[in-house]
């Protein structure tokens, strides 16, 4: 088999990855039907069948498992050519791609970027909100900001400090509920809960409140719509005290109960730290998120 093409080889490895051609079509920006004429075109160059079709999922052939880390390290291979050539640019221009959670990309984020935009005018940030850890090894993003430390030796991070988060409800609420300190007056009230299965719950237990799923009045599992609930009274919320800082209407309540605390940190692959425009917008971060408290 001779040219193999790119293309066909990354359609299928987010195939394969995703197991599901729409998952991995919007992934490579592509539409569906062009990611499955390059799926159909590399199982046509290879004379094998990479796939079947079980419902809506795409489920891989013993061909297509035995393939895939083959398939696998050749992707590697391109990526690493790539960080390589991406680490030796030297202009300071282009997007860097800057991964944080969604609450640090709507209220810490903004700010630096607009000081590292009248500082460098031609860099473009792009800000990526996702929960999600992003896999800086296949460049879904350029940096990240992250509250645990990697583990992956080729990625670089930074300790930029510690922070922490407390409780808070709306005026309104207190209004209504009056102003709770203690850890033991949590138990009848409401407050906005993370997810549905038990997992924030159990984490408030653990800091020392004695709570049940009775006490949460409503759910947004991410943190900005979490925030907002707050805000509108719908219960008793945590959020890191520098956001919680600049919200207005907002009051810190159980005033006695420990904050939780936790790091940012700053990461990025060790190739892109040889890339001027990265470098530049890294060491800004760090700048600006140390003193952002």
């Amino acid at each position: 088999m001779d040219n193999l093409d790119w293309n066909q080889l990354k359609a299928f490895l987010e195939t394969a990855e995703t197991g599901s051609l729409s998952a991995a079509a919007r992934k490579l920006g592509l539409t569906q039907p062009t990611l499955s004429r390059q799926v159909a075109g590399i199982e046509q160059r290879m004379g094998v069948t990479l796939f079947e079709r079980v419902g809506k999922a795409m489920a891989l052939t013993p061909t297509g498992v035995d393939l895939l880390e083959h398939a696998r390290a050749m992707g590697a291979a391109a990526e690493a050519l790539r960080l390589a050539a991406t680490g030796r640019s030297q202009a300071v221009g282009g997007v860097v791609s800057i991964s944080a959670t969604d609450v640090v990309a709507a209220h810490l984020l903004p700010p630096l970027v607009r000081l590292l935009r009248d500082r460098e005018p031609g860099i473009a940030v792009e800000v990526i909100a996702s929960n999600a850890l992003s896999d800086l090894l296949r460049r879904e993003a350029d940096i990240a900001i992250r509250h645990v430390k990697p583990e992956q030796p080729d990625l670089i991070a930074r300790l930029i400090r510690e922070t922490e988060a407390n409780f808070y409800a709306s005026e309104d609420w207190v209004k209504v509920h009056g102003h709770p300190r203690h850890a033991e007056e949590a138990v009848r009230l409401p407050f906005v809960g993370s997810d549905r299965r038990g997992q924030f719950l159990a984490y408030l237990c653990r800091h020392g409140l004695p709570l049940s799923e009775a006490n949460f009045s409503c759910y947004a599992d991410h943190s900005v719509a979490h925030w907002a609930l707050v805000r509108h009274g719908m219960g008793i919320g945590a959020m890191m005290e520098e956001i919680a800082r600049d919200t207005p209407g907002i009051v810190r309540v159980l005033d006695d109960v420990p904050p939780v605390r936790f790091p940012i940190w700053l990461v990025t692959h060790r190739e892109l730290r040889t890339s001027r425009r990265i470098r530049v917008v890294f060491e800004a971060l760090a700048q600006g998120l140390a003193t952002s408290h």
